[in-house]
């Protein structure tokens, strides 16, 4: 019998949400797709894809990885990360198995993220769900980097972004091609900082019209993120020994820890999840204090007092976020339980000279958090927590700017409006 087209709808709604569902992390419940948060606690959601084994699609970027992301159809873009395994920086560390994960614009490697960070990783998800989903306009704060990566991927889909943006992160808000009118930048002038623009963006998020992000609670971002991990897991056909990154919020150490929980699942890639190395960019390392003091909970008099001024210290402020989802279920403190993991406070000469020496070895410029992760991973082997014939994956966040401007020309985002206070009106920035 042949299949009506009403049917034909029906079934495919019911494919897609047979895909996946959302299972809390403290209590278990199961939630469908269209859900943030669990009413029972506060704990972070995870996805649960229906496909326990991963097949990698045969197409470029993120669409490889299309059973394992919250989407009805591929993703079109070629924007994915890619691995290699190192010489350069290898051989003068002394290690035997050094995996390079790079999210960049590298295209002799293949790489090709034009807005040369893994946050388009989380973008591009992000927006196609809502493409496929609905039609709000979706509020992202950002210290800029994710704001640049949403803006790119709105001017690919349509859907209205609205950025808020402290100014300290205006020189990230770039493009490799025309802004359209889809993007809204709120630039926060003054002393305010990734923490405030994350205020006024909850405030703007409430009015009609408009979704937030979701920040951690987004598996959309959290999986798209994720890929990182996949990718290194394929390429190597194992899971790693250990896995560096520098985090601000934490948000993609906790998604290569629920990819590998699922790749562990999959029973391919090994049975020993890896030891997540995490790294903080001092002074400002509220995580990174509160993990060495054995405590869950972050307390700010301690962890960050003072914290503008610390912010201003650092050499990646990128790295910086004072509300971070280290305590709740399902976090980053979780994740580093679980995975017997470690984090490092790396100070801001060791940061520099980490960047210094990975674009020497390995030939392609890297952002700062990149090097704050190359830093992190000496710490370790002069502290013998890593041997030099382990499998060892190294997250680079972001890359190949200089590679980039040799080809394409890059236009600011210009501002719709500014603000000095999160609680400004928002009739005073916004038409409402």
């Amino acid at each position: 019998m042949l299949e009506t087209a009403a049917g034909s709808k029906q079934s495919q709604a019911l494919e897609y949400e047979s895909k996946y569902t959302l299972i809390c992390t403290e209590c278990a419940r199961e939630y469908s797709a269209d859900h943030l948060k669990c009413s029972r606690d506060d704990a972070l959601l995870r996805s649960r894809y229906r496909n326990k084994k991963l097949t990698l699609r045969n197409i470029p970027g993120l669409a490889r990885y299309h059973d394992w992301l919250p989407l009805k159809n591929p993703i079109p873009t070629e924007a994915g990360p890619i691995t290699y395994k190192s010489e350069g920086l290898a051989r003068e560390l002394g290690l035997d198995n050094l995996y390079i994960s790079f999210s960049g614009y590298w295209p002799e490697r293949g790489a090709r993220i034009k807005t040369c960070t893994f946050k388009e990783l989380e973008a591009h998800p992000t927006l196609y769900r809502i493409l496929e989903n609905g039609d709000k306009g979706l509020v992202v704060a950002s210290a800029g980097n994710t704001a640049r990566a949403f803006a790119h991927v709105s001017t690919l889909t349509g859907v209205n972004v609205y950025l808020v943006v402290p100014e300290s992160g205006y020189n990230r808000m770039w493009l490799p091609e025309e802004p359209t009118e889809n993007i809204h930048l709120i630039l926060m002038e003054g002393k305010n900082d990734y923490a405030d623009a994350i205020h006024l963006a909850n405030r703007i998020a409430r009015l009609p019209g408009m979704m937030p992000e979701g920040g951690a609670r987004n598996i959309a971002r959290r999986d798209g993120m994720g890929t990182c991990a996949l990718d290194g897991a394929f390429y190597m056909k194992r899971m790693p020994d250990h896995y560096f990154q520098a985090i601000g919020s934490g948000t993609g150490g906790i998604a290569a820890w629920e990819a590998f929980l699922r790749l562990q699942q999959d029973g391919r890639f090994g049975n020993k999840l890896p030891k997540l190395q995490l790294a903080q960019n001092l002074p400002f390392a509220p995580m990174y204090k509160a993990w060495m003091a054995g405590r869950r909970e972050i307390i700010e008099e301690i962890d960050m007092p003072n914290p503008k001024k610390l912010i201003d210290a650092m050499y990646s402020n990128i790295l910086s976020n004072r509300e971070p989802p280290y305590a709740i279920p399902g976090g980053v403190y979780d994740a580093l339980i679980s995975t017997r993991g470690k984090m490092y406070g790396v100070p801001n000469e060791e940061a520099k000279a980490g960047k210094r020496l990975f674009e020497d070895m390995e030939g392609i410029d890297i952002v700062r958090p990149a090097g704050v992760a190359v830093a992190a991973l000496i710490q370790a082997l002069e502290a013998g927590s890593v041997r030099p014939e382990e499998f060892i994956l190294l997250n680079i966040t972001g890359g190949g700017f200089y590679r980039l401007i040799e080809e394409f020309s890059l236009t600011n985002i210009r501002p719709i409006a500014r603000a000095r206070d999160p609680m400004i009106p928002l009739e005073d920035i916004l038409e409402i």
